[in-house]
């Protein structure tokens, strides 16, 4: 039985016959998403092919990527490979810093339909909320930012992206997309996981109905060997990662544990078959105390 979620989407988990069992998540565009995905950042060449493949053939449905990451075309090539369906697997990329603004927006797209093979994304985000050789406190990022999202409602009407989203939006990028959108976004993509819980931006999020997507699940690797996780494998007879992402899981989030190891894919699939208890999950919840820790970029600085 799937685990009644805090999300605002629906999570159904009805439609999977493969050996990986992966619930999906309603946006708010209506459209299903897949709540593990495997993430790519990274990773390239050969190496990416081969764990996208693997993946697939275990049963993942869902790959994220990026521009930024210069993995698309492997990434198509190993969808090609899988004989798995393109209406089958949910495909999200990015457009980068460097993209931002209605034009470069929508070429950017058009590049990674290309790469990719495709003639539509699943889902597409913007990145950053800063644009490249800006600095973060210039006010330009917020015009340009705007005429971005402008762009990428046409996508979204002309249907070359299923679904539109944001990634590394504060609860202040966000409020001010919203201050002029006609279409909101379905999915923000951001920084999540126990010493970093961001309550404030998961809540705003919620009540707007978009859905809250965490990278760095397991804190770049550094929450591996934490002490309280240690002990709730050997309770729950699972490996660290699996209980990392079956908290994020019990939270509602979708999750894209990123690995070109194949075991490592495999167990970063296996979280789907146990539940975390109330009290153990108000413990994770407790992992941050009162200081929060980035493993990565904070969006914070930029206006």
């Amino acid at each position: 039985a799937v685990v009644s979620t805090q999300s605002t989407g629906t999570i159904n988990n009805n439609n999977c016959t493969r050996m990986l069992s992966s619930p999906s998540i309603k946006l708010s565009s209506g459209n299903d998403m897949p709540v593990l995905g495997l993430g790519t950042y990274l990773a390239r060449g050969e190496e990416v092919h081969n764990a996208v493949l693997h993946a697939l053939k275990l049963g993942y449905r869902h790959i994220d990527t990026a521009s930024i990451y210069q993995n698309e075309k492997e990434i198509a090539s190993a969808i090609e490979k899988s004989g798995v369906p393109r209406e089958e697997i949910f495909i999200t990329s990015k457009a980068g810093p460097t993209q931002h603004g209605f034009d470069k927006i929508v070429a950017a797209c058009e590049e990674s339909l290309q790469n990719l093979q495709t003639d539509y994304l699943d889902l597409y985000l913007i990145h950053w909320p800063g644009v490249a050789k800006l600095q973060p406190s210039n006010p330009k990022n917020s015009e340009i930012r705007k005429t971005s999202w402008e762009a990428m409602e046409h996508l979204f009407k002309t249907k070359k992206c299923r679904s539109i989203g944001v990634s590394n939006y504060t609860i202040h990028h966000l409020e001010e997309l919203f201050q002029h959108a006609k279409v909101f976004p379905s999915v923000n993509q951001f920084e999540l996981h126990p010493l970093l819980k961001q309550n404030s931006l998961v809540e705003w999020c919620k009540s707007k109905g978009i859905v809250v997507e965490a990278y760095s699940s397991l804190g770049q690797g550094n929450l591996l060997d934490d002490p309280l996780l240690t002990k709730f494998s050997a309770k729950y007879h699972k490996t660290p990662a699996q209980i990392l992402l079956r908290w994020a899981f019990q939270k509602g989030y979708v999750v894209i544990p990123k690995s070109v190891t194949f075991a490592r894919i495999k167990e970063n699939s296996e979280f789907f078959d146990f539940e975390l208890s109330a009290e153990d999950v108000a413990l994770i919840e407790n992992m941050e105390g009162e200081k929060s820790k980035n493993f990565c970029w904070n969006p914070n600085v930029v206006v």
